[in-house]
């Protein structure tokens, strides 16, 4: 307990899924933590559930694709809690879906304004916050292994997560440069169980119970969020003190093969 003591935390998407398993297990750590997500009563409960067990928590409706509302969120938690200190950039989404020849241009960039220019938002005002509250911090995107691998079905999707794993580098390597302390790291999601992914997975089986995924999957079975949030936890913390500009693949072996 406690590995994340005393400090405070954004996670955007975090009214469910990947996200609302991090929101939790940051805050079961010690963290304050800023629950942000346009799923208004998901995220509320989200919020209070924590605050019900102990935790610091805020609800804040964040459009992750609005500069203004990344501003608004950053006051927020400034003004609530005195500062930042991790930042998980969890929204995203999948859809639209189609090929190369089948997306047209407002999907794409649907997909990009979400998962890249989001991530991209967060990461600059997460390290202008973190520099003001004068502690370091750690950021950690979401990637996929969609971002290390390709699939034909969906260019927008693996296009985007490829790009925030390289933005992910860049924005590591600036940090370091300068010397602020602020650590800056992926996370490559395989095939796990969220509200998201559940359509997928029914598609691949057939039957609702993720077959395809599984057989795809070596350790056999489909990931939990609590399997990606464990590592988020870790990026966060002290112990990854000498870790930046790298990703941490949690995909059951996936692209092991």
């Amino acid at each position: 307990m406690g590995r994340v003591a005393g400090k405070i935390a954004i996670v955007t998407g975090a009214a469910s899924g990947m996200g609302e398993a991090t929101a939790r297990l940051l805050a079961r750590e010690g963290a304050a933590v800023v629950v942000g997500d346009l799923q208004a009563e998901k995220g509320r409960l989200v919020a209070e559930a924590i605050a019900a067990a102990g935790g610091r928590s805020l609800y804040v409706a964040h459009d992750v694709t609005s500069e203004k509302g990344w501003q608004a969120t950053i006051a927020t938690t400034l003004d609530t809690f005195g500062g930042l200190h991790i930042l998980v950039n969890n929204a995203g989404v999948g859809a639209p879906f189609g090929s190369v020849e089948q997306l047209g241009l407002d999907d794409w960039r649907k997909v990009m304004s979400v998962n890249m220019e989001g991530v991209f938002l967060g990461t600059k005002y997460g390290i202008e916050a973190m520099r003001k509250t004068g502690q370091g911090g750690s950021i950690v995107n979401f990637s996929s292994t969609m971002g290390i691998v390709g699939s034909p079905s969906t260019a927008a999707y693996v296009a985007s997560k490829g790009g925030v794993k390289l933005f992910t580098k860049s924005a590591a390597l600036h940090c370091a440069k300068e010397r602020y302390g602020i650590r800056v790291n992926s996370v490559c999601p395989g095939w796990i169980r969220t509200p998201m992914s559940s359509g997928a997975l029914d598609k691949l089986s057939g039957s609702g119970e993720g077959n395809k995924a599984i057989e795809l999957t070596p350790l056999g079975r489909v990931g939990e969020p609590d399997d990606v949030a464990y590592g988020v936890l870790y990026l966060a913390s002290d112990e990854a003190s000498f870790v930046t500009g790298t990703e941490l693949v949690i995909d059951g072996g996936y692209t092991a093969q």
